[in-house]
C-alpha cells in the first residue's frame, strides 16, 4: 500500500513537471517564431549578401585609393556584421535552450527549470532590444544624416542654446559609435552659434535623428543677464537623410547661384587664404546651403550640392504630405509655437517632448546626449499611427 502511494505521488509529480516543462518549451518555440518573422522583416539575408559584397570590395588592391570611402565602407561593414551576429547569437542560444528544455522534459528533470526560465527571460529582453530595429524600417532610416541647427529668437541666449544642442547631438552620436563631421558653422558674437551643419555617418543615423527635427525650447535663468532674469530661447533642428545618386532630384544649373568666400573652418593650410568655402542658393525655393570645412572648393561644392539635394527632396516629400493632410483637414503650420521639445532649467528641472508627452527630470543627462528614451518613444508613437 505504501509503495502504491509513493508510486502515485511520483507519477503525479512527473505529470506536473511535464506540464511545466512543456509550457517553457512552448514559450521558447514562440520566441523562435518571432525571431524568424523579425529576421524576414529586417531582410537580414539581404544584409548578409551586402556583407559579402563589401568584403569582396575591401579585398581589391585599389580599395584604399579613396580613403574616405574606404573608411565609410569599413565602418558600415562593422555595423552590418554586428547586427547580423547579434541575431545569429540569440537564435543559436535559443536553439540550445530548446534542446536543454526538451531533454529535461524527456527525463522528467525539474532541476534545470530555474536556469531555463532565467535564460529565457534574458533572451526575451535581448529580443525586445533587437526588435527595436523594426521601427527603423523607413525608406531612408538606414542612411547617414545631415543635421542643421539654427538659433531662433532670444539673442545671445538663443545662440548659446543652439551651441548646447550642437554639443548634445555630438555626444549622442559619439555614444552610438557614429562619425560626426562638421560641415559649416557660424559662431555667435558673444557665445554659442548662429547656425551649424554637420554630417553623421553611421547605420540608422537618420532613422534615429529624424526624431529630433523641430523646434527646441529652453527656459532658464540667463547667464548673460546681469539681473538674472528668466529667459526663453528657441532653436530649430533640421534632419535630412544623405541621399545617394540613385535618388533623382532635378537641379538645373540656371536655378542655382554659387558664391565662394574665405573659409573659417578646419580645411587645412588653405583656410583663410583662399576662397574655398561655398554657398549655393537655389533661386526657385530660396534655399541656401553652405559648406566650408572640406579641404578644397570642389569638395565643399560637392558637399553643398548633396545638402541641397537632400533639402529639395525633403521639400518635395513635405509638399506631398501637406497636400494629403489638407485633403484630410489635418494640416498644421510648422511655426515656432509648435515646439517638439521643451527643456526647463528653472524654476524646476524637466525635459518634455510635446509630441509623445514623455518627460524626465534628469536634464543634465539629456543635454549630455542621453536621448534614447525620447527617440524610442517618438518612433513607437509614429509606427503605431
Amino acid at each position: 500500500m505504501i509503495v502504491s502511494v509513493k508510486f502515485a505521488k511520483l507519477k503525479i509529480n512527473s505529470y506536473y513537471i511535464g506540464i511545466i516543462m512543456k509550457e517553457e518549451l512552448e514559450q521558447i518555440e514562440s520566441l523562435q517564431a518571432n525571431i524568424e518573422k523579425t529576421w524576414q522583416k529586417l531582410d537580414l539575408d539581404k544584409t548578409k549578401a551586402e556583407i559579402s559584397a563589401l568584403e569582396y570590395e575591401m579585398a581589391q588592391p585599389d580599395f584604399w585609393e579613396d580613403q574616405q570611402k574606404a573608411r565609410q565602407n569599413g565602418q558600415l561593414l562593422d555595423e552590418l556584421k554586428q547586427e547580423v551576429n547579434e541575431w545569429e547569437k540569440i537564435s543559436q542560444e535559443l536553439k540550445t535552450l530548446k534542446e536543454l528544455s526538451e531533454q529535461s522534459m524527456l527525463e522528467n528533470d525539474n532541476s534545470m527549470k530555474s536556469e531555463i526560465s532565467k535564460k529565457l527571460e534574458e533572451l526575451r529582453k535581448e529580443f525586445d532590444r533587437l526588435e527595436f530595429h523594426i521601427m527603423l524600417s523607413g525608406k531612408y532610416d538606414q542612411k547617414n544624416a545631415i543635421v542643421a541647427i539654427h538659433a531662433g529668437t532670444g539673442g545671445v541666449d538663443a545662440q548659446d542654446w543652439a551651441g548646447m544642442l550642437l554639443r548634445m547631438y555630438f555626444r549622442f552620436s559619439e555614444k552610438k559609435g557614429w562619425t560626426v563631421r562638421e560641415l559649416d558653422k557660424s559662431t555667435g558674437g558673444e557665445a554659442g552659434i548662429k547656425s551649424a551643419t554637420f554630417h553623421v555617418q553611421g547605420r540608422f543615423a537618420y532613422g534615429y535623428l529624424k526624431a529630433e527635427a523641430g523646434v527646441h525650447r529652453l527656459v532658464r535663468i540667463s547667464p548673460f543677464d546681469a539681473e538674472k532674469m528668466r529667459h526663453t530661447s528657441f532653436a530649430l533642428v533640421e534632419v535630412l537623410p544623405e541621399l545617394d545618386d540613385a535618388v533623382a532630384v532635378d537641379i538645373k544649373d540656371e536655378d542655382i547661384r554659387v558664391d565662394t568666400f574665405m573659409s573659417s573652418g578646419h580645411g587645412g593650410q588653405s583656410v583663410n587664404t583662399t576662397y574655398s568655402a561655398v554657398r549655393i542658393v537655389h533661386n526657385p525655393t530660396g534655399i541656401s546651403v553652405s559648406c566650408q570645412n572640406e579641404r578644397s572648393q570642389l569638395q565643399n561644392k560637392e558637399t553643398a550640392m548633396k545638402i541641397l539635394k537632400s533639402k529639395l527632396h525633403q521639400l518635395q516629400i513635405e509638399e506631398k504630405q501637406e497636400e494629403k493632410d489638407n485633403l484630410r483637414g489635418e494640416y498644421q503650420e510648422a511655426a515656432w509655437g509648435n515646439q517638439a521639445r521643451s527643456y526647463v532649467l528653472h524654476p524646476y528641472k524637466m525635459v518634455k517632448d510635446h509630441r509623445t508627452k514623455y518627460e524626465t527630470s534628469d536634464v543634465n543627462a539629456v543635454l549630455d546626449g542621453d536621448l534614447n528614451e525620447f527617440i524610442e518613444q517618438y518612433l513607437k508613437a509614429n509606427i503605431s499611427k
